[in-house]
């Protein structure tokens, strides 16, 4: 089954004069419960495709469909009710709360689905547990080490098991070390929950985790390829 489906995606963006084509007639489909990595040098089109895949942005040509929903011309509250109970995001900036603690961090979406705040404390703290952060239910992003903001990022991503988590250079802002360790907990969550995870990368450790790989290359898919 097929969880999402890209089918002729053209994005087409203006600048002044000159027209850039960021995807050419993309066509891709991901399987559920896939673990998958999109890569490509800079400007070839990997953070504008899953910008498109999460209905951040619309393609100019094609359709495409989320988790069984034609999501081409949904409404933007459609759309955002879309993102909040069914996908996850993980962004190389982490996009932490300042002012809220790593378990409020976590809460949030929970509180905008209308989770109840005893349900909300004990799944966030459960997830908590798992990304290696209990104890520090309490610190603020500002506290964390640049790994431990991006594992509450994930924590935050997975929480309510959505069911794709789309992960925009996860391990940019990470040493090798922090982001091997990043990579080993997100697949354990892929294999234990079932959730799908797209990475756009440029980074070689993630391109080796991942089963499945597609090369970009001036908006079009150049390479498709299990491993």
């Amino acid at each position: 089954m097929n969880i999402v489906e890209c089918c002729g995606v053209t994005r087409i963006y203006d600048q002044g004069r000159v027209q850039i084509r960021a995807l050419d007639n993309v066509s891709l489909n991901v399987a559920k419960g896939d673990f998958i990595a999109i890569a490509g040098p800079s400007g070839s089109g990997k953070t504008t495709l899953l910008n498109i895949v999460s209905g951040l942005d619309r393609p100019d040509e094609g359709t495409v469909s989320v988790d069984g929903n034609s999501i081409t011309e949904m409404s933007q509250s459609a759309l955002a009710e879309l993102r909040l109970h069914r996908v996850g995001f993980v962004f190389q900036s982490y996009n932490l709360i300042p002012v809220l603690s790593a378990i409020e961090n976590v809460e949030f979406g929970m509180l905008l689905q209308g989770v109840p705040t005893t349900e909300r404390k004990k799944r966030a703290q459960a997830v908590l547990d798992d990304v290696g952060l209990s104890g520090k239910y309490d610190r603020r992003p500002s506290e964390l080490s640049g790994g431990q903001q991006q594992r509450v990022a994930v924590a935050r991503a997975i929480v309510s098991n959505p069911a794709i988590v789309l992960a925009d250079e996860p391990t940019a802002n990470l040493d090798s070390k922090t982001g091997e360790g990043l990579l080993e907990l997100m697949r354990d969550m892929n294999e234990k929950k079932g959730a799908t995870f797209i990475f756009s990368t440029h980074d070689d450790m993630v391109m080796d985790y991942a089963r499945r790989l597609v090369i970009l290359h001036d908006g079009a898919v150049a390479e498709d390829r299990k491993k």
